[in-house]
This record gives structure tokens, C-alpha cells and sequence, in this order.
């Protein structure tokens, strides 16, 4: 079932939005050369619970952690641990807030220092589908407009989207329906209507598509072991057009501080 929300809901939503951002400039600032995954996940839930959240993926069907931080080659639900990050890694950090009852959910993918220049590509082409899908979420458009128009700018680049894994509906749950692959044919699947909110993530490889899920039966990484990049904004569809709540506030990017 498709849960419509508020306006009262969508103005709650994206006040956890505005800490999910946050949270997620403040660890760009500090991902750096020499810091370990371990040490960005702590500062995180303080981050979130000193602003009044609650980290949404920490306990979530056992999830253990605050961040879910993937590392080059892992896509998706990396659980952190005292890898330590290097110069030309690439690492998502992706992460929800729950506020008053009220989730948002985002996810970014950082190059940690300076990186190579096929892989700054990647990333460039994610952010750039995660934009046009946003954009299709217009009333009257169908949930495979969003999908469509991902695969479409992806495979474009030479890139290859992840298909066994989905954007979702989210907001009162961290995962409602509907479902939002990244690939498909336009016009299919449920219309969207005002009130929606959706977690748009388009979750891309450098390779082929397949993916392995790890021992721990949480992290993800590309079947053959190539650079991976996600992206990730909740999108409100409105009468006015779509609408992010997980919007930064100020930029997000490694290295910031000296």
C-alpha cells in the first residue's frame, strides 16, 4: 500500500531531512585520509542525536550501525569497521533520521582525496541520473519514468545499473512501497500522485550489474569487483513539482577542513 502524506508530514519529513544533510556534510568534512569508518559512524549518531533524531538504520532488522559506509567496489549496507580510509577511495555513506515519528533517507558517495579521473566519472554520471530522476517525479508520471530515465543517463556513460536493488516509498517506515528499480520501460507501475514521498537511489557500477552480498549478510559490493557509486535524495511529489527534503545546506564534500 502506497502511504500518502500530509503536508504537516512532508514539512516533518523534511525537518529530518535537514539533519540527514547535515550529518552528511559533517562527515564529508571529516572523511579524510587516516580516519576510520568506525570513527565517522560514531560521529554521526552523536551528530543525530544531539540535533533531536534518532539514526533510523541502528537496530533496523539488526542492523548494527548508525551509517551504512561502502567503500569502493561495495555498494550498498557496508556495516563500518576500522577500514581506514586511503586517498582515491570512493566511499557511500548513506544514512536515514527519524524525527518526531517522521524519516528521511539520503545517501552520498565521496572521493576521498584527490581520485581517478574514471572514477570522479562515476560519480559525476550517478549524481547526474539521481537529478533526472528526481525530475520525474511529477504527477501523472509513472514510478518506471523515474527508472527509466536512471537507466537511460547511466548506460548512456557506459555505466551499468544494479538491478536487484530499489528505491522505495518512505517516510511514516524506512521502506514503504512502491518499489523504484533503476531500469525499466517509461510509463509502467504506479502513477504518482501528490503527497508521494519516495527515496530515489540510483546504485551504479563501473562493471556489469551483478552483485555478492558478504558473510555479515548485510554489505553488497559489484559481482567483479568495479567501482560502485549511490546517490540518494527523499523526494516529495507536490502540485508544484518534486521537492527534496534531504537538500544540503551548506557542501558536501571530502577534505573540506585543513
Amino acid at each position: 500500500m502506497i502511504i500518502r502524506k500530509s503536508q504537516a508530514e512532508i514539512e516533518g519529513m523534511a525537518r529530518a531531512g535537514d539533519i540527514v544533510a547535515d550529518t552528511l556534510a559533517m562527515i564529508g568534512e571529516e572523511l579524510r585520509p587516516g580516519v576510520s569508518m568506525l570513527e565517522l559512524d560514531r560521529l554521526a549518531e552523536d551528530y543525530i542525536r544531539e540535533r533531536g533524531g534518532v539514526p533510523t538504520s541502528k537496530g533496523y532488522r539488526g542492523y548494527p550501525a548508525a551509517l551504512c559506509i561502502s567503500p569502493n567496489a561495495m555498494i550498498v549496507h557496508g556495516i563500518p569497521t576500522n577500514y581506514i580510509a586511503a586517498a582515491g577511495d570512493i566511499v557511500s555513506i548513506d544514512l536515514g533520521v527519524t524525527l518526531d515519528g517522521l524519516i528521511a533517507d539520503s545517501a552520498y558517495t565521496f572521493g576521498v582525496g584527490e581520485i581517478f579521473p574514471e572514477a570522479q566519472r562515476l560519480l559525476d554520471v550517478c549524481q547526474e541520473a539521481l537529478a533526472a530522476g528526481i525530475e520525474q517525479a511529477r504527477i501523472g508520471n509513472h514510478v518506471s519514468d523515474i527508472s527509466h530515465t536512471i537507466q537511460t543517463v547511466v548506460e548512456a556513460a557506459g555505466f551499468s545499473v544494479v538491478r536487484s536493488l530499489v528505491g522505495h516509498g518512505v517516510g511514516r517506515a524506512y521502506h514503504e512501497d512502491p518499489q523504484i528499480p533503476n531500469f525499466g520501460a517509461p510509463g509502467r507501475g504506479p502513477e504518482l500522485l501528490p503527497g508521494m514521498t519516495l527515496a530515489i537511489e540510483p546504485m551504479i557500477t563501473a562493471g556489469g550489474p551483478d552483485v555478492v552480498m558478504h558473510a555479515d549478510e548485510w554489505s553488497i559490493s559489484s559481482a567483479d569487483g568495479s567501482l560502485t557509486a549511490h546517490f540518494e535524495h527523499t523526494v516529495a511529489v507536490t502540485e508544484e513539482g518534486p521537492k527534496v527534503l534531504t537538500a544540503a545546506k551548506r557542501p558536501v564534500e571530502a577534505g573540506l577542513l585543513p
